[in-house]
């Protein structure tokens, strides 16, 4: 009876020995987790980040893609409208040269442009002189009640380039810029003269000459 106590006890020992062995046992951090929780955080950090640079290119895209893409611009032989007019009609002094058709040339006068810088002209409605370009002959004309006509308007830079031969950066026109064209005839013989205007976004006026460009300022309305 004592011996079969006494081997209870021991049994009940080395039970109780072991329990306190599985409680001191530190417990694994559980890290998966966490590395779970950190790479979705980094992972979400990742594809803000990647979204964020997809919209700043996709802007950054967007800014040098032509807002019209027409390879050829509008032929219009149409009056001028009103806002075209308001751009149009004034009295301009010729300010600076800004280039040549590349299809041809003024022999005479290339690569300086025509000595008419400083010059005025004026435009009106019912009346039109270049006398004032007085070193040219040519060039010089006065009509009543000219007509003023708009051949075409041109959206883009590729579209304006196919058409004049121009090259648009020497005239300071850019991807997005509304060009229109502008002719003028006498009223009476119905004949055009040679000087002709790109009105830039109803804001610049550039007269041709030919082949040469020149940049205008106005003086008064």
């Amino acid at each position: 009876m004592k011996k079969s106590l006494l081997v209870c006890i021991t049994i009940m020992l080395m039970l109780l020995s072991a329990c306190e062995s599985v409680e001191k046992t530190p417990t694994p951090k559980n890290t998966s987790n966490n590395s779970v929780e950190n790479a979705t955080v980094s992972k979400g950090a990742n594809a803000s980040q990647t979204s964020t640079t997809s919209e700043h290119e996709s802007e950054t895209d967007e800014s040098i893609i032509p807002k019209n893409t027409a390879e050829y611009c509008d032929d219009v032989f149409t009056n001028l409208d009103s806002e075209t007019e308001k751009s149009f009609y004034g009295t301009w002094k010729v300010e600076k040269l800004l280039g040549f058709a590349n299809s041809y040339n003024d022999a005479s006068e290339y690569p300086t442009g025509q000595k008419i810088i400083g010059d005025e002209f004026i435009i009106k409605k019912d009346f039109f002189s270049s006398k004032g370009l007085k070193n040219y002959n040519v060039y010089q004309h006065e009509l009543k009640n000219p007509l003023y006509r708009l051949d075409f308007t041109c959206y883009n830079t590729d579209s304006f380039y196919r058409l004049f031969k121009t090259d648009p950066d020497a005239l300071n026109i850019n991807l997005n810029d509304k060009v229109k064209y502008i002719v003028i005839n006498d009223s009476s013989t119905k004949l055009g003269v040679p000087l002709s205007f790109f009105i830039v976004n109803n804001d610049r006026l550039i007269l041709l000459l030919e082949a040469t460009s020149f940049e205008l300022k106005k003086v008064t309305d």
